[in-house]
């Protein structure tokens, strides 16, 4: 199978929190991909471990707020990019980016000293992507 070569910048939509065109870094240098996300609160649902959190989908108007959940997968120690050692909540998704839809692990994190609200790590790029690093939006516009 032909690799599709994306952009280090690219837009996507996450159709299970109603978000789309949401910009994202696409970040080789991280193995899994994060969200920055407000607002955490684990909670019980049908007996099994939920998260809900507030999204803010437009950098340019935090205003704007978007209430989300899903169910919790997982609870890991990831190392950001400052060098720390941090607990993170881990959610299953669906990302579409261009005609493309797969599904992801996202981590839930406080990213607002970042550039960019979401990370695609090299885990969710799988072996279905390059990256040209000199290139952006090859397979999504920005509108």
């Amino acid at each position: 199978m032909d690799k599709i070569i994306i952009g280090n910048l690219e837009m996507c939509n996450l159709p299970e929190f109603g978000i789309s065109d949401l910009e994202i870094r696409v970040d080789t240098g991280a193995k899994t991909s994060s969200l920055h996300v407000d607002n955490i609160i684990r909670f019980k649902k049908k007996g099994k471990p939920w998260v809900k959190f507030d999204l803010h989908p437009d950098i340019h108007n935090v205003e704007t707020v978007v209430q989300c959940s899903a169910c919790l997968d997982d609870i890991r120690r990831i190392k950001s990019s400052n060098g720390k050692t941090e607990q993170r909540y881990v959610i299953k998704t669906q990302i579409t980016v261009g005609d493309i839809s797969w599904p992801i692990e996202i981590t839930l994190s406080d990213r607002s000293d970042m550039s960019y609200l979401m990370l695609l790590g090299r885990e969710a790029l799988g072996e279905q992507f390059l990256v040209d690093p000199s290139k952006t939006f090859l397979i999504s516009s920005k509108n």
